[in-house]
Formats: structure tokens, C-alpha cells, sequence
């Protein structure tokens, strides 16, 4: 009986140290070769970045050879011209989930990395790139890398988030009261409707709590800097800013008027400001009779001097089903003087008098209007 327990302890030792040995070979690390040959760009290829969103350089490099043949992964990785790429300063995997044998890097990715190479805006400096291959924890460098000189943007790296604070400013200078600013789409441009004071100062900054960027308006130009300094208006007014961090741009126009319009009889009346980027007016009498029954109406905005339709993005509508939704998004169209394009129409021509309320709130994703009767 003692022989037998021996002997199944020995098979049981066996077993477990041949599954074990089983176990980590399933589990193998698989080598891959590096990258021997980089296509493009070229070595020492001046590249003077561009605005546009569309703008883009392309990386392309050998193909690697996974020891079982399997799919290989690939990044680019940048580094200052004096780098060993020990510590990259920026990594882009490449396409296709990191499969392909190339990468299209944006000009606004690459003013990035030209940034964190120590590049100054608006200045010609060097980066370094080289392609590491891997799969899993295999990771290995080409021996090749090339170098690229850059003219950088003359631009600001956006924040996530964007405030409006100071005396100046609708919320004063209490930094909890500090009004949002609205992001537009592709996050580098934002803009505001908002009152400002005159000879009192308002910037721009990254948080309501933890304040770590600030920026203001250069005086005098239509530029801003990351600095605490802060700008002031003139006069007192309702004012629309828009803010370009590519471009490091701003403008600043003054909304002189904001009119609801009915585009057959010609029927004009201003709304009032409210606060926080909204327009209001009650008890308005559609004139639904003059020339001929007809319901067509949109906005007259005259800002920065000039008056521009604020209308439907619909040439030709027909009448809402609802109060509220997609029909009355508004949209500016300042070319367009024709007398009934882009208008909205009541959802309901029966009524005596009603009231708009306009809002170009930061706080909402598309600006509206909302008919009440």
C-alpha cells in the first residue's frame, strides 16, 4: 500500500511538472526583427506646417518578420534631434490598430511634438523619428532613424475646457462664477456671447477651481498670449469672441442689435438681452396678412457693423410638428440677402401674439430659439 501512494505521488509529480513546462511554452514571447529601412519622409525633409485640419505628413518604413509569422505592431516614435529615443517624447502607433506599414500624422499633431521638442512657435526647428516593431513584450528599435525640420504654427496648444472670468465679465471676478465658452468642433476654436464692462479686465482660463492656464487678448490686435495680464473693452457692450488656438487669433465684435424679422410683411422687432448669450422679446404680434398670408420669418444680427441673417441651415422650410428640436437651431448666413431664404416657419399661424427667446448659450450643444404662445 506505502509503494502504491509513492507511486501515484510520483505520476502526480510528473504530471504537474510536464503541464507546467506545457504551460509556459504556451506563453512563449514571439521576436520580431527590427525595421531595416525607412521610406518616408525623407531624411532632412523641411516641412512648414499648415492651419488646416487636413493637413497631414506621411510615414511609411520596411516591414517587419514575427518568429511565428504572426501580425507585427508598430509605432513611430519622436525624439529630439539629440535623443536616443530612450525616453520618446511623443509615440504614434501606426495604422490599421498598429498593423500597417504607415502612418498620416496631422500638421497639428506634429506642432505638438515640435512643442515638446523645445520648438518655439512660429520657429524652424529638428525632430527625430524612428519605427519600433513589437509584439507583445518584444519591443525593437530600427537602427535607422531620420530627422525632420520643422517650421512650427504660430499657435497655442486648446485646453479641454475653456472659462471667461474677471470684473469685467457677466460673472465678475469670483473664478466660481466664471462663465463657460463654448468649444466648436475639432476643439482648438471657441467662442462666446457675453456682455463685457468697460476699462474692466477679463481673460480667459482652464478651470473654475485649480487655475493653471490663463490667457488674454493682446491690446490692440487680434491675437492672445498665455499670460494673466488681461484685456479690456472700450465701451460697454454684448460682445461675440471667438478664439483660435491654431491660429493663436482672436476677434472680439460688438452685437449692436438682435431683430426678429417677418420676411413678407417686413416686420421688424428687437429683442432684449437677458444675460449669458440670450435675446428676448414678448408679446410680439405676427403679422401673418400684410401682402399675402405668410408665416416666413428669421433673425437680423448686426455685429461688428455688419447685419447678418441668423436663419434655418434649410433653404426652404416647411412648417414644424413640434415647439422645440432641430428645426430651430439657428445659423448664420451673412452672404445670403435674398428676402426668404433659410427662414423659419410658425407651428402655429393661429396665434394673437407670442414671445421669442434666442439663446446662443455656451452652455448648449447647438444654438436655438424658442416660439412662445
Amino acid at each position: 500500500m506505502k509503494k502504491n501512494i509513492i507511486s501515484i505521488a510520483s505520476y502526480f509529480l510528473i504530471f504537474v511538472a510536464f503541464t507546467g513546462c506545457s504551460k509556459d511554452e504556451s506563453f512563449k514571447e514571439v521576436d520580431v526583427t527590427a525595421v531595416k529601412t525607412l521610406y518616408s519622409p525623407d531624411d532632412n525633409k523641411n516641412v512648414v506646417l499648415q492651419t488646416t485640419g487636413s493637413a497631414s505628413l506621411y510615414f511609411e518604413w520596411e516591414k517587419a518578420v514575427a518568429q511565428d509569422n504572426g501580425l507585427v505592431y508598430y509605432d513611430v516614435l519622436f525624439d529630439k534631434e539629440d535623443g536616443d529615443f530612450s525616453n520618446p517624447i511623443y509615440v504614434v502607433p501606426a495604422e490599421n490598430k498598429g498593423t500597417s506599414t504607415g502612418a498620416n500624422i496631422t500638421h497639428q499633431v506634429l506642432n505638438k511634438i515640435a512643442g515638446l521638442a523645445g520648438i518655439p512657435t512660429s520657429q524652424e526647428g529638428a525632430i527625430k523619428w524612428t519605427i519600433q516593431s513589437s509584439r507583445g513584450l518584444t519591443k525593437v528599435l530600427s537602427a535607422e532613424s531620420r530627422v525632420i525640420h520643422i517650421t512650427r504654427l504660430n499657435s497655442i496648444e486648446p485646453p479641454s475646457v475653456l472659462y471667461l472670468t474677471g470684473e469685467g465679465t457677466e460673472g465678475g471676478a469670483d473664478l466660481t462664477q466664471a462663465l463657460p465658452v463654448k468649444a466648436l468642433t475639432g476643439g482648438s476654436k471657441f467662442e462666446i456671447y457675453t456682455k463685457l464692462l468697460a476699462g474692466k479686465t477679463y481673460k480667459f482660463v482652464d478651470s473654475k477651481t485649480t487655475v493653471s492656464r490663463t490667457f488674454s487678448v493682446d491690446a490692440g490686435g487680434p491675437s492672445f498670449k498665455e499670460n494673466e495680464t488681461g484685456a479690456t473693452v472700450a465701451k460697454d457692450g454684448i460682445y461675440r469672441i471667438s478664439l483660435d488656438f491654431i491660429a493663436s487669433s482672436v476677434s472680439v465684435e460688438e452685437i449692436t442689435k438682435l431683430d426678429f424679422f417677418m420676411c413678407t410683411a417686413q416686420q421688424r422687432v428687437t429683442l432684449n438681452y437677458q444675460g449669458k448669450g440670450i435675446w428676448q422679446v414678448n408679446d410680439i404680434v405676427p403679422d401673418f396678412k400684410t401682402g399675402f398670408s405668410d408665416d416666413r420669418y428669421y433673425f437680423l444680427m448686426t455685429i461688428g457693423g455688419s447685419e447678418q441673417k441668423v436663419g434655418s441651415s434649410v433653404k426652404n422650410n416647411q412648417p414644424p410638428t413640434t415647439n422645440t428640436g432641430s428645426f430651430f437651431y439657428l445659423n448664420f448666413h451673412p452672404e445670403d440677402k435674398d428676402q426668404w431664404n433659410y427662414s423659419f416657419k410658425f407651428p402655429n399661424r393661429n396665434v394673437q401674439k407670442c414671445s421669442f427667446t434666442v439663446k446662443f448659450s455656451s452652455e448648449i450643444e447647438n444654438y436655438t430659439h424658442i416660439v412662445t404662445y
